[in-house]
């Protein structure tokens, strides 16, 4: 058996038991696992290898790819519930360049949901992919590319992931309306007043707590291969390069760690995780810290769009942001309402307003599988089944 350490409430054991499991049966490796229930912790939880040689720790960070997505949306959030950055404005009134070829009555809400139609941009692998870490950094040439880009479709008439897209795109508009790269904004204005471990754009002084990355051994199919390189829109929109580098081979070069790819390359735990969404699960606010409205919560976890996912194929439904569950796609717990990310190869965080639930999974041994890990969710089944048990 794994030596599991952590904290865990009376009568959520059996979420221990499950956690046990995924190393025993689900070729885990190194993990952590933390949920909140009512504003309260009930589980906080890891276990196995960091790295050869090197345990999980308390304080270990873990690359957790596109679950970046939700800090990054929590940003977006935060500017339109203060009256800074609205949802119906042209994308051009903040970053006038951006009108061009097409683009000037492109709106702010259908970028946070993912029906701008800007996926990729020309010949972005001379600049930016995940072939080397170098190109990652160059962020005013790649808002440059952007804003200079044609459209792939109309905005607003179908929805499609914008995978890498949507964190630059942010950033820019974070950029121009606060000053701040989204980066900063999110330590100072979240990760320091929730006390989160979790930052996009790693400070080099915690470089030695990050885990290192491992590939499935046994994969059900592989990424690059699956998706192609520039030739296909979905290897375009996932930024794979002539090279066909791996994301997750990328995801162990320290100099993509400190990039701010808003995206794809928070590094954190997955106690900062569920502690973030444990706020939005409770309306906004955690601790006596607020800070979103709860009519913001409500608003920007709403279902924003849904159909055939114009990039990658299969059903997929979006609030602002964030992403919502999906038949066998995103799962996050039994409740329609809940809305969060995932992130290639298994990491998850969500918030469920339904249960007051805040869930955040993170680990090292990456699984490559359509939906959502099968990891996350037997703990998120066994999760809320404890709380069914305690009468929650």
């Amino acid at each position: 058996m794994t030596d599991v350490s952590g904290r865990v409430a009376a009568g959520f054991e059996p979420v221990v038991e499950a956690f046990e499991e995924n190393f025993a049966v689900r070729g885990e490796v190194g993990a952590e696992f933390c949920a909140y229930v009512g504003g309260e912790p009930v589980v906080d939880i890891w276990a196995g290898m960091a790295a050869p040689g090197r345990p999980w720790l308390e304080d270990t960070l873990v690359p957790v790819f596109s679950v970046t997505k939700g800090p990054t949306a929590l940003v977006a959030q935060m500017l339109v519930d203060r009256g800074l950055m609205d949802l119906d404005t042209p994308v051009c009134e903040y970053w006038p360049a951006f009108a061009a070829r097409g683009k000037g009555d492109a709106r702010v809400r259908e970028v946070l949901g993912h029906t701008l139609g800007l996926p990729s941009f020309p010949d972005y692998w001379n600049l930016v992919s995940f072939d080397a870490a170098e190109g990652w950094h160059r962020y005013g040439e790649i808002s440059s590319r952007l804003a200079a880009a044609p459209l792939a479709w109309e905005p607003g008439t179908r929805v499609g992931y914008h995978s890498i897209t949507y964190g630059w795109l942010v950033a820019e508009l974070v950029r121009r309306i606060d000053g701040r790269t989204v980066g900063a904004f999110f330590a100072e204005e979240v990760a320091d007043p929730l006390g989160l471990d979790f930052w996009i754009g790693l400070p080099t002084e915690h470089r030695d707590r990050v885990a290192r990355l491992w590939h499935d051994p046994d994969p059900a199919f592989d990424l690059v291969e699956a998706l192609g390189g520039p030739e296909r829109a979905a290897g375009a929109a996932l930024f794979i390069g002539p090279e066909r580098g791996s994301p997750i081979d990328l995801a162990n070069d320290p100099d993509f760690w400190t990039a701010e790819m808003p995206a794809v390359n928070g590094v954190g735990t997955a106690r900062s995780v569920a502690r973030m969404y444990a706020m939005l699960a409770a309306g906004g606010e955690l601790d006596g810290v607020r800070l979103v409205s709860e009519e913001s919560v409500a608003a920007h976890g709403a279902e924003e769009a849904r159909g055939t996912d114009a990039v990658f194929g299969g059903e997929t439904r979006v609030a602002l942001g964030y992403g919502r569950s999906t038949p066998g796609g995103l799962s996050f717990g039994p409740n329609d309402e809940a809305f969060g990310m995932q992130g290639i190869g298994g990491s998850v965080g969500y918030a469920d307003p339904v249960a007051e639930v805040g869930f955040g999974y993170a680990m090292n041994q990456t699984h490559m599988e359509v939906g959502t890990d099968r990891r996350p969710r037997v703990l998120s089944a066994a999760l809320y089944r404890a709380i069914a048990r305690q009468g929650g």
